[in-house]
């Protein structure tokens, strides 16, 4: 048996090449795609490859033949179409083999198909396999035409069937391709969108001046968490229970225990402590209608005294100056009888350690036996970096929760979130004004995480 391969730039034309080399009787073994390849693949069309089949004494016998043939046989590309009939025709009635008996050869049948090969996962072969089927049918065709037989009419309609077999085997292949298409068009453009609202958040965080390092650290836990369509509601959601979380609850003056409760504000100067310590006092005495006592530490400032025996006053409430660390165990033993004891403490720059030491023998003077809370006073105000430098130095002196005062006095509350952030203390109370009772309130975190993410 021959086998040869025939290259051509459709498979027509390769089979072509096989039969006039081959002669008719070759049958088509295979017909494969050759992609293009090189440098500019981009610019070339593929070509088709052609393995066809001969019996070796029917090649022999054919090869001078078929040449004789091809040569009687010369049509101009402007000849009509019945000249090549009339001429095919007048040949002798072979297809490349002799002639047994006078009677004319049998025509090559076209192998038949099996139904596995229109696999929907197999297109490129679905699509050779059939046209090979047409082609070697064509062919048989023009040799009855030859013999003057008249089946060239149905010619033409094998070309139409071939066409229709074609499309619609492409036709879901297409449809199922702009399908996937179409989908992944909207994947990307949903991933567009999700991406600008995390843009529009992290934006929204800096402006409050959230440190990048958190606002960084809150995106990525949320980009992470993005999984598929979201819209931005769900997203917004998401964020919003992310800092609720991260903030926790509230975690305001606790008076359960041994009575009295003894609670110490501290802070640096200018914070605004006395004047926390008097709405703080209003609240437990007016609204919780607890007995109370001052005691105030700060002999340092000015007036200081008769700024806290004022509120005193108005609040019917007893006051007594520690000049020292050690008066603390005689003024919690004189308002033993009370529910709670307030210390307004000096404010100091956290730098200067002789104050900064004071405090911290004042707090350890607690007598046993007593629950105290400790409340470090901060300004919203306050730089970021500088908030850092004064919750380290109060640090070394105790444990303690935190109190915002000024939060009217800017727009940005950033600093509340770093601060917690940086600290993993508690946050119990916010102040946003002078006003006594009335400007201070228990830590609202939904207020503060909606303010945040560019809400009112």
């Amino acid at each position: 048996m021959t086998i040869k391969k025939f290259v051509g730039k459709t498979e027509e034309e390769a089979s072509n090449k096989a039969r006039m080399e081959l002669g008719s009787a070759c049958v088509i073994m295979n017909v494969r795609t050759l992609k293009p390849s090189g440098m500019f693949k981009a610019f070339k069309s593929p070509q088709y490859e052609v393995t066809a089949a001969i019996e070796e004494k029917d090649y022999r016998q054919n090869a001078e033949p078929m040449k004789a043939s091809n040569n009687q046989i010369n049509l101009a590309a402007n000849e009509d179409i019945q000249t090549l009939l009339k001429q095919a025709q007048a040949q002798p009635q072979s297809n490349g083999q002799p002639e047994k008996s006078g009677q004319p050869v049998p025509p090559v049948q076209p192998r038949p198909q099996p139904a596995s090969a229109f696999r929907a996962d197999n297109s490129a072969v679905q699509l050779h396999d059939i046209m090979s089927q047409q082609v070697q049918g064509s062919s048989a065709a023009a040799s009855r035409s030859r013999m003057g037989g008249s089946s060239y009419e149905g010619f033409e309609e094998r070309l139409s069937n071939l066409q229709n077999m074609l499309e619609q085997r492409l036709s879901p292949r297409r449809e199922e391709t702009e399908s996937s298409l179409e989908e992944t068009r909207a994947i990307r453009q949903q991933q567009d969108e999700n991406m600008k609202i995390v843009k529009m958040i992290y934006k929204n965080l800096i402006d409050n001046e959230v440190d990048e390092k958190y606002a960084n650290l809150l995106v990525d836990e949320v980009d992470s968490s993005l999984k598929g369509s979201l819209s931005i509601d769900h997203m917004l959601s998401n964020v919003y229970q992310k800092m609720i979380l991260k903030f926790g609850q509230a975690n305001p003056i606790d008076l359960n225990g041994k009575k009295p409760k003894v609670i110490f504000f501290i802070g640096p100067t200018g914070v605004g402590k006395t004047t926390t310590i008097a709405k703080v006092a209003s609240k437990l005495k007016v609204d919780a209608g607890k007995k109370l006592a001052l005691l105030t530490a700060d002999t340092y400032r000015i007036a200081a005294e008769e700024q806290l025996r004022t509120y005193a006053n108005i609040l019917d409430a007893p006051l007594k100056i520690l000049y020292s660390p050690e008066d603390l165990e005689e003024a919690v033993d004189t308002f033993k009888d009370m529910d709670v004891i307030l210390v307004d403490t000096a404010g100091f720059s956290h730098k200067n350690q002789e104050q900064r030491g004071d405090t911290k023998k004042l707090i350890e003077g607690m007598p046993d036996g007593y629950d105290k809370e400790v409340y470090l006073v901060l300004s919203a105000t306050t730089k970021y970096r500088d908030l850092i430098d004064i919750a380290d130095a109060y640090r070394e002196i105790t444990d303690y929760k935190l109190i915002f005062t000024k939060l009217d006095e800017t727009s940005a509350y950033g600093n509340i979130y770093n601060m917690r952030m940086y600290t993993d203390v508690a946050i119990s109370y916010v102040t946003n004004g002078q006003n006594v009772p009335d400007d201070i309130e228990v830590f609202d975190t939904q207020s503060i995480v909606k303010k945040l993410l560019g809400g009112n």
